[in-house]
Parts: structure tokens; C-alpha cells; sequence
């Protein structure tokens, strides 16, 4: 199994870092993301590796060459403009043998199992929202239940992470969203999967107080196994 991780965001809620460094080399507990990244595809046995780098990419690749590839098979594919998520992965997916692959997005710290994801093909992994602001159960105008910062049950989520059939480079957009475009055509041809995680961790890095949110939650008991060295 092959992977790609989507690197090529600006980051923009993240300046002024980002006016130096780019998106994936921000540390979360003293590791940049890419690293969480690849470390975490390693614990699935999952060793060739496509990076979607695009602004300061170059950075990126030093990084990773520093570290000797981190004992994996690493390729780039360089956007030398923004691509979206659709034409990034279009561009990569020339690299790719075998009949599916999985994407991750480069910005999220999770610890979904990726062995579940692997069953079925053009699936995304799914979790119940979080929100980071209280939820109130109405009725008649009267609050009968007030819940701060908690999940909203049953209402499920894209996670950032795909299993995808390699078929699907016949409709993947040479620039653009796959989010947007590829996803609602698969959905109205039932043709899209989801396999759903609860209780897990997962943060998406997109502001500061993300990268301070997440740095807490990562070392809770619960999940010190998980980020822990192999």
C-alpha cells in the first residue's frame, strides 16, 4: 500500500510561521507534522510515501533528507502553483502501482486505524463533529440541556483521511477540490464508502490555538501509546 500526504497549503492562519517555515514543519510536541505524519503511516506498515509539497517544498524535502527518510520510501510531487486537493492528488497518482492508495491530509494529528480503512476502497474516514462551542438541546424555546465544547452525536465528519481506487484519476480535477468536486459525484452514483471512528484522537491544525489544543490532547494517558516512539 502507497500513501499520499497533501503538504502543499499556505497556512495563512498560521503566520507569521508560515512566512518562514511551511505548514508541515510546524512542531506539535517538539516533531513538525510531517513527521507525525510519516511516523504514524509507519505504525500501519506503510513505508512508500508520496509528499504533496508545494510552497516551500524545498524546505520540507531538507528536512525529511536530514532524517535519513525516516526509514521509508519517499517520492515528491511539486506543485509549482496551488492544485487543490483534487489536482494534487491527480498529479501524484502517476506514481502509483497496485489498485488503491491512501491520502491523508497533511495538517491533522490523528490515531484512526488505518487497518479498517484498508477494507474498503473510495472510503473516507468518518468522526462525529466536535465543536468548539457549547450545544444546547431545545425545546419550545426552553434550553433543556446545555453541553460544553462536546461531539455532536451522530452527525459524522471528513476526517482528512481516503482510501481511493486508483479508477478515480479519470474524474479527478486538474485543479481543484476533491472535496468539492470528485466526492458529490462518487455520492450520487453510490459510490462513496465511509467507515466511522468514535473516541478518537484527531485535531486539525489550522490556527495557533490549534497547535496548543492539540499538543495537550496528544499526551493524555489515554493516547501516549499511540504517539509514543516504536
Amino acid at each position: 500500500m502507497k500513501a499520499m500526504i497533501l503538504s502543499g497549503g499556505r497556512g495563512k492562519r498560521l503566520r507569521p510561521v508560515t512566512d518562514t517555515i511551511p505548514k508541515p514543519l510546524i512542531k506539535i510536541n517538539g516533531k513538525p507534522l510531517i513527521e507525525w505524519k510519516i511516523n504514524y503511516l509507519k505504525k500501519f506498515g506503510i513505508r512508500d510515501i508520496i509528499i504533496c509539497s508545494g510552497y516551500k517544498g524545498n524546505k520540507i524535502k531538507n528536512y525529511i533528507k536530514k532524517k535519513k527518510n525516516f526509514g521509508c520510501n519517499i517520492e515528491y510531487s511539486v506543485e509549482t502553483s496551488p492544485l487543490g486537493t483534487g489536482g494534487a492528488i491527480k498529479k501524484a497518482i502517476k506514481n502509483i502501482v497496485g489498485d488503491s492508495f491512501i491520502v491523508l491530509n497533511g495538517d491533522i494529528i490523528t490515531n484512526i486505524n488505518l487497518k479498517k480503512m484498508m477494507v474498503k476502497t473510495n472510503s473516507i474516514a468518518a468522526i462525529e463533529l466536535r465543536t468548539n462551542y457549547g450545544t444546547m438541546k431545545i425545546k419550545n424555546n426552553k434550553i433543556l440541556q446545555f453541553n460544553e465544547k462536546t461531539d455532536v452525536k451522530d452527525t459524522w465528519m471528513n476526517g482528512g483521511i481516503y482510501h481511493l481506487n486508483t479508477d478515480i484519476a479519470k474524474i479527478l480535477p486538474v485543479k481543484g477540490s476533491i472535496e468539492g468536486i470528485v466526492f458529490p459525484k462518487l455520492a450520487k452514483k453510490n459510490s462513496l464508502n465511509t467507515v466511522k471512528f468514535k473516541n478518537v484522537l484527531w485535531r486539525s491544525i489550522d490556527s495557533h490555538k490549534d497547535v496548543e489544543t492539540c499538543s495537550k490532547e496528544m499526551v493524555q494517558k489515554k493516547y501516549m501509546k499511540f504517539i509514543s516512539k516504536r
